[in-house]
């Protein structure tokens, strides 16, 4: 009678799950919060807090517009070993690409060089008492992580990236 019960409480989580992802597609958030993914930088997008709110999950929202960190070794997307392109998770600009990504052991996705200069910024960081260099989407501004000069050749730098601010488009 237990295994039964336990049968049906799954099989209504699962119902609601199938469900919830219905729903979104029909909406046409098919896990895609910007339009489509933006291979060239085209100028800064600009939207109002509220609108990121709206747009974001909470987790996405605290990493990408407060400057937050998720935990190490939680992301989705920090041992991936896919081939393909890493996007912005807030508008889609190409970010950085599978064959510079190599494993730091740190708990984050981490590049060894962005796709490209002009979709990557870097800002002087001097928060929790540390000097660091933050990195960010040059179109929308959304925090991505940190660079540091401890990374493998040919550059030696290591972008630490956060799973959360990320969306990865397989390699077809």
């Amino acid at each position: 009678m237990r295994y039964i019960g336990l049968v049906v409480l799954a099989c209504f989580f699962l119902m609601i799950s199938c469900e919830t992802r219905q729903i979104k597609a029909q909406e046409g958030d098919t896990h895609s919060k910007y339009e489509k993914v933006i291979n060239e930088f085209d100028g800064k997008l600009e939207r109002s807090e509220k609108a990121w709110q709206e747009l974001l999950t909470k987790q996405e929202y605290y990493v990408l517009r407060k400057k937050g960190t998720e935990r190490a070794f939680t992301g989705d997307l920090w041992d991936n070993k896919s081939d393909g392109t890493y996007v912005c998770g807030g508008c889609g600009l190409t970010l950085f690409d599978s064959s510079t990504k190599f494993r730091s052991g740190t708990g984050w996705p981490s590049f060894y060089e962005p796709i490209s200069t002009d979709h990557v910024g870097e800002v002087a960081d001097n928060s929790h008492g540390m000097q660091r260099i933050e990195v960010v989407c040059n179109r929308c501004d959304g925090h991505l992580g940190h660079v540091f000069n401890d990374g493998p050749k040919p550059t030696g730098l290591r972008y630490c990236i956060n799973s959360v601010s990320l969306d990865f488009i397989p390699e077809e």
